[in-house]
């Protein structure tokens, strides 16, 4: 019996994953969700905020996508991201706020204008919704009726860090789980 097209198709997206100790304090914020709140999803990727949101490509040609990122960022210099408090979108998603600047509206922007002209990629579930950047901490298999306890409890806690990006993620589904598979240095000014 041969073998399906969709099997040589990967999926992939592209992120900004946050340096120690920040990401495993955001990765224990997400073992809390699971513990307290039976909501595990978010632990199938690590933490992370999202840049271009998830799309299939053919495994085979994933060098193309990775030269593209590497000539992307080459052009792309480091920039300070502030992750300050929680938030959520109900009825639920919650995650650590990042508070939006210049740079990574500009950075995911031109990343989106990039792969859309490079690939006919599109974030085609999301082009109609601005760019919020976030960290998520629970989303989809947090329960609607627990989802405004476990806001409660965040809405009363404080989270602060700040930190410089300094390279970009690409991310790389396993059949399982996400994983960190190839990550791309901004240029430094200097």
């Amino acid at each position: 019996m041969p073998k399906k097209t969709d099997d040589k198709f990967k999926q992939y997206f592209v992120a900004i994953v946050p340096p120690s100790p920040y990401y495993e304090q955001a990765q224990d914020l997400k073992v809390y969700f699971k513990d307290q709140y039976q909501s595990k999803a978010s632990l199938n990727s690590p933490p992370h905020v999202t840049l271009h949101m998830p799309f299939k490509w053919k495994e085979e040609r994933e060098h193309e996508i990775v030269d593209e990122l590497n000539n992307f960022c080459s052009h792309h210099h480091p920039f300070e991201l502030v992750l300050k408090n929680f938030s959520c979108f109900p009825p639920k998603v919650i995650f650590i706020h990042v508070e939006k600047n210049q740079a990574i509206c500009d950075l995911q922007k031109e990343l989106y204008r990039h792969f859309k002209r490079k690939f006919n990629l599109l974030n085609a579930d999301y082009k109609a919704q601005a760019f919020h950047p976030h960290l998520t901490l629970a989303f989809r298999d947090l329960k609607k009726r627990i989802f405004e306890l476990a806001r409660e409890e965040f809405n009363e806690r404080s989270f602060e860090a700040t930190f410089d990006v300094t390279k970009i993620i690409l991310l790389k589904h396993t059949g399982k789980v996400w994983e960190e598979f190839k990550e791309f240095d901004l240029v430094s000014s200097s």
